[in-house]
């Protein structure tokens, strides 16, 4: 394998080939760029500006290698956040394999600067999932059992895929930092870091480790989350040389 070494992170060339195989360099037109953005443009494309997908590269390592740091101690989680259509079930579907928290509805305010309030409603959920899974609603009328079939519906909208998140997560994983603007803005009021994949619209400022690249396209999407979610687990711990000897 080939590689080119830049800020003393090697470049995998063969990488670079796959990023550019699913369009990972198409950024927005000029117009749409946001001014943090304009030194990881190296030109453009039928007015579509492109990404450095060198650039791109080291940005993904320095993000993964910051999650592994994080995952070096013990109960780390990372949130995963994605509610806009091109990459909701994406997302959601890779956070769910590894077992991580994910938000891929509409964000709901104050899920992090009002956390208590989300561990009373995440609470509400699964104690109502749970009485109806024992057959306990059976007591209630049934225009009552639809009311809470209807209430139980909108938490797991809401608070369904961090219903197993009990405190605050380390860090925040985004896709689209400015569409997913609220989150960001809460997790910085939390001093919650984030790692997120963004396109050239995006405040890249406003970001713990962006990623920059296409955040529309599904192979993009999926190739990005992966690779954050591929070194989101716990390293093993390291046999002493006196438990050895034992």
């Amino acid at each position: 394998m080939k590689t080119e070494k830049t800020n003393d992170i090697k470049i995998d060339t063969a990488q670079i080939e796959k990023m550019f195989g699913f369009g990972a360099h198409y950024a927005y037109t000029r117009s749409k760029r946001h001014s943090s953005t304009k030194s990881f443009i190296f030109g453009s494309k039928n007015n579509t500006e492109l990404f450095d997908l060198e650039k791109t590269y080291v940005m993904l390592q320095e993000a993964k290698a910051f999650v592994e740091s994080l995952f070096e101690k013990a109960g780390t989680q990372i949130l995963f956040v994605s509610s806009k259509n091109e990459s909701k079930e994406i997302v959601k579907k890779i956070a769910e394999s590894i077992g991580a928290p994910v938000v891929y509805n509409r964000w709901v305010g104050g899920t992090l600067t009002n956390f208590d309030m989300t561990k009373k409603r995440i609470e509400r959920f699964l104690k109502l999932t749970d009485e109806k899974e024992k057959g306990e609603l059976l007591k209630y009328t049934k225009k009552e059992r639809l009311q809470i079939d209807k209430e139980i519906a909108k938490l797991e909208r809401k608070f369904g895929g961090i219903s197993e998140m009990k405190t605050l997560p380390t860090a925040l994983f985004v896709v689209d930092s400015k569409y997913e603007a609220v989150a960001v803005e809460e997790a910085k009021l939390k001093n919650i870091p984030v790692i997120a994949l963004c396109n050239s619209d995006c405040n890249i400022k406003e970001v713990t480790y962006p990623i920059l690249a296409n955040d529309t396209a599904g192979e993009s999407i999926k190739f990005f989350t992966q690779e954050i979610a591929s070194v989101c687990k716990n390293k093993p711990v390291k046999e002493t040389k006196e438990e050895v000897k034992k």
